[in-house]
């Protein structure tokens, strides 16, 4: 099985469809594909996890519907894509996670489609149970124990007793999860299990190393505790020299499978002579006899245990600080690269917008068109012919601004309420300028009405007829002039019948 498959491809484009560039991300970072997760989907949730905007109970329940999958790679590769986010997304992916009663139910996972797929079934059941008390582990403490900070003054080292003997299990139990996953180096034949062991191998490094500074603290309390105190320390301390031999063996996988020396860290076991002096000292408080020790060297056996412990934690930290520097490096490469780019397409004229796949814009070499717009309200220039500004439908100027323009030709004029008045034809116009009568154009001149007929009656009929025009034929393409010359012919003929 390789590529992508025909649901794959049916299911993004419906996510397409929907608009749900999430959906469509996630369903494209877990296809059938024996891949992991490519690092441009990962990218992408990452960023939706920064998001203020994003839904994360909608990302979330996304990934959780994609394991609900019969295909064993569909549900890895959408656990390795949860973890992800839960180690590199905004902490609100995890706090989400941690608020739900249940997380991963893959407990019974199996599938039957072929050989790989009953080995895969194994890790998929593993790898989700370590996922679970890792959001498990979130709820309790409410941090990161692969986050938090390192050091002398870091939250382990500075805890107090009752709470670090309360903390110290969690990490121990999530620290059992994730060795539990127990794969072996031949185990790791395919793209989607080593993408979820690189994963997990990051996340056994820093979380040893919050549980080995937890048991620092532990060490340098130990002979100041309480008796009570000081059996559940000798336990907690039994239990971290086991995960000690274990985390071993799980870091001797990371160095068969290819990664490189200097990425795996060194661990420095304390003497064993820190064991007797811890059991000693508890046997005391229980009022059992013990060996008489000098208060010197249990102190110097304590300074020896807890500088190898130092040692390993300096260690891990190291490798950590190696991690991110890698990280910086790559991320700043992107930005050069990036910037590169941009430069190379200004110097062509191009030029490239991240909002829009086609921006209005973007002129792509040619000249831009700065044609002025056409304002349809304007008042048109008398330089286009009066018969323009007459026949445009649109234009809102007021009534007697156009009769000034009629009349200079003659002809009748247009009304505000889209008739004519017969009488401003008989207005003379002087030297001076037009001499228009508003009264008798508006009708609140009473005798107006009485002249009307003996105006037309006595208008010349060679006033009404453009140069090689016939009385009454309607013009083409020219409006105004027809009905100049429908309303000089009813004129006419009005008074001819008065006569």
């Amino acid at each position: 099985m390789s590529g992508q498959s025909i649901t794959d491809r049916i299911t993004a484009a419906q996510h397409s469809v929907t608009g749900s560039a999430v959906s469509k991300t996630v369903c494209k970072a877990t296809t059938h594909e024996i891949m992991g997760p490519k690092k441009k989907h990962l990218d992408y949730l990452i960023h939706c996890t920064n998001e203020m905007n994003v839904n994360i109970p909608q990302l979330a329940d996304t990934l959780f519907e994609r394991t609900a999958s019969t295909s064993w790679v569909v549900v890895f590769k959408s656990l390795t894509a949860t973890h992800h986010l839960m180690v590199y997304g905004n902490e609100r992916f995890i706090q989400y996670l941690a608020s739900r009663n249940t997380l991963f139910n893959l407990s019974n996972f199996l599938d039957k489609s072929g050989l790989q797929g009953y080995d895969m079934s194994t890790f998929i059941r593993r790898y989700s149970r370590y996922l679970n008390e890792k959001a498990v582990s979130y709820r309790q403490v409410a941090f990161h124990f692969t986050k938090v900070k390192r050091g002398a003054d870091g939250v382990m080292r500075t805890m107090n007793t009752e709470k670090l003997l309360k903390t110290l299990p969690i990490i121990q139990n999530q620290m059992d999860a994730l060795l539990d996953f127990n794969v072996n180096a031949n185990e790791l034949t395919n793209g989607v299990i080593n993408a979820a062991f690189m994963l997990l191998f990051k996340d056994a490094i820093r979380l040893f190393a919050a549980y080995n500074e937890g048991i620092i603290n532990l060490l340098e309390k130990y002979f100041d505790m309480k008796k009570t105190q000081c059996k559940e320390g000798l336990d907690i301390y039994k239990k971290f020299l086991t995960r000690m031999t274990r985390i071993s063996e799980f870091l001797k996988v990371a160095a068969q499978v290819g990664i490189d020396r200097g990425d795996i860290p060194d661990l420095s076991q304390a003497p064993s002579s820190l064991l007797d002096a811890l059991e000693q000292h508890l046997a005391s408080l229980e009022g059992k006899k013990v060996k008489d020790s000098t208060a010197a060297s249990r102190a110097s056996t304590l300074s020896n245990a807890v500088s190898s412990l130092a040692n390993t934690g300096i260690s891990f930290t190291k490798v950590d600080e190696r991690e991110k520097q890698a990280a910086l490096e790559e991320e700043q490469a992107r930005l050069k690269a990036l910037k590169e780019q941009r430069l190379k397409e200004l110097q062509n004229g191009h030029f490239s917008y991240a909002t829009t796949a086609a921006s209005p814009v973007s002129t792509d070499g040619r000249t831009i068109n700065t044609a002025p717009a056409i304002d349809l309200f304007s008042t048109p220039s008398s330089t286009n012919g009066t018969s323009k500004a007459a026949s445009d439908l649109l234009d809102l100027q007021p009534a007697f601004q156009q009769q000034a323009l009629l009349l200079s030709t003659g002809l009748p004029t247009a009304n505000t309420w889209g008739g004519f008045s017969v009488s401003s034809i008989t207005q003379p116009q002087t030297a001076g300028g037009l001499n228009v009568n508003f009264d008798s154009v508006f009708g609140n001149n009473s005798a107006s009405a009485n002249n009307v007929d003996s105006a037309v009656a006595s208008m010349p009929s060679q006033g009404l007829i453009p140069n090689g025009q016939q009385l009454g034929k309607l013009v083409s393409d020219d409006l105004d002039l027809s009905l100049a010359n429908l309303v000089g012919n009813l004129g006419i003929g009005n008074g001819v019948a008065k006569k």
